[in-house]
């Protein structure tokens, strides 16, 4: 069997693009993947199209293989970026095709299911409203209603993740905006009640004093805190455990770390409390289970990241499903209308779990007609990162 043929789709998401790729064997068999990352999508789109000529002729059973040479031929490039998404795009279309050859589901490859019931945490169930207090309570209350049992959200009054667009640019916060995130928290908290874990994502947006500063302030609100996400970017291992040893909340970072080589200086610093690899970033399925492993050695738990396309949630799930170190997935809880008609089947998430079945490969095939419905955003557009 060998690679015939490799597609490739910039699809608009809710608030980017998503990029989706379809690999066809020789044989007629075809796997879906997923390379999703932002902004700059239209770099990934070309990344997976350059990828995706050079896997032309080889074998798609040699998964591990073809993952290294891409890495190791291309890696002038850098070891993060669009080129480790198209490499997961690639990898986690190559595990679909396997599992379909074989007639077994991914995880069934992986070593078997510890579960199949995927614990899911709720985000992007606020992006309504007036971004007031009062509008975060009413659709906290609203996504717990549809049987989620924790969530995540960023209070810090972010409405662009761009440098100098609504940030101070030596990342401060003025302190009425520190009272409105804490606000904010305190009031979805109280709408949730006590046994419902809520993150609290700061994007690392936030300069190290502030960040500090913060973690205790929202400590003592005594809510249940069930992480602080990302309190320095992923290039500051040491502050980040610095900031870990300073605070008492629990610590997870990971969405920025592409690979199992960025993610070791976190775990040997012991910077987090847990880790959470995007698989759409740091090189699809094979890649995360061997982070996950090499999570496991350090005693750290895996909750994927996960604002993605489709294909990211169905992925993150089988490697979830097959692994000893998982806590929570994140899904998106409100996305465009036609996360589900691209595929051949709705995503199986109920009552807050993503629940997996015995279908062979992925479980789930690209509407090839669907996805050519919905290009790609490529034109700067307001609230939109192209």
């Amino acid at each position: 069997m060998k690679i015939a043929n490799c597609k490739v789709w910039l699809v608009e998401g809710v608030k980017y693009n998503w990029t989706l790729m379809k690999i066809q064997t020789d044989e007629g068999i075809t796997g879906i993947g997923e390379a999703t990352n932002w902004p700059g999508s239209p770099l990934v789109e070309a990344a997976c199209r350059h990828i995706g000529d050079r896997i032309i002729g080889e074998d798609p059973t040699r998964i591990d293989y073809i993952w290294t040479k891409l890495y190791r031929d291309m890696n002038w490039l850098g070891q993060a970026g669009p080129l480790l998404s198209a490499i997961s795009a690639v990898d986690i279309a190559l595990w679909d095709i396997a599992g379909k050859r074989a007639g077994m589901p991914v995880y069934q490859l992986l070593g078997g299911a510890y579960r199949k019931d995927i614990l899911l945490y709720a985000n992007y169930w606020f992006i309504r409203g007036d971004g007031s207090a009062e509008s975060y309570q009413q659709q906290a209350r609203e996504m717990a209603a549809k049987g989620f049992t924790a969530c995540k959200f960023d209070p810090f009054a972010h409405t662009s993740y761009l440098y100098g667009s609504d940030l101070s640019t030596n990342l401060s916060l003025s302190e009425p905006q520190k009272k409105l995130a804490l606000e904010r928290i305190r009031i979805v908290a109280e709408a949730l009640g006590p046994d419902f874990p809520i993150a609290i994502e700061t994007h690392a947006m936030l300069n190290g004093p502030v960040a500090v500063e913060m973690a205790h302030r929202i400590a003592a609100l005594g809510i249940n805190c069930m992480w602080y996400e990302e309190p320095a970017g992923p290039e500051f291992p040491d502050a980040i455990a610095d900031i870990r040893r300073k605070i008492p909340l629990p610590v997870c970072v990971g969405e920025r770390l592409h690979s199992r080589f960025m993610c070791l200086p976190i775990l040997e610093k012991h910077a987090a409390d847990v880790l959470m690899p995007d698989i759409t970033r740091c090189g699809g399925i094979s890649e995360m289970k061997k982070i996950a492993t090499l999570a496991e050695c350090f005693n750290i738990p895996i909750a994927p990241h996960n604002p993605n396309g489709p294909v990211s949630t169905i992925a993150s799930a089988h490697v979830m499903a097959s692994i000893p170190n998982f806590f929570r997935q994140e899904f998106m809880l409100q996305d465009v209308s036609w996360r589900d008609s691209i595929l051949d089947r709705p995503l199986p998430v109920l009552d807050g779990h993503f629940r997996l079945d015995d279908r062979p490969g992925l479980g789930f095939d690209f509407v090839d007609e669907e996805l050519d419905r919905h290009p790609g955003v490529r034109n700067a557009r307001e609230g939109f990162y192209v």
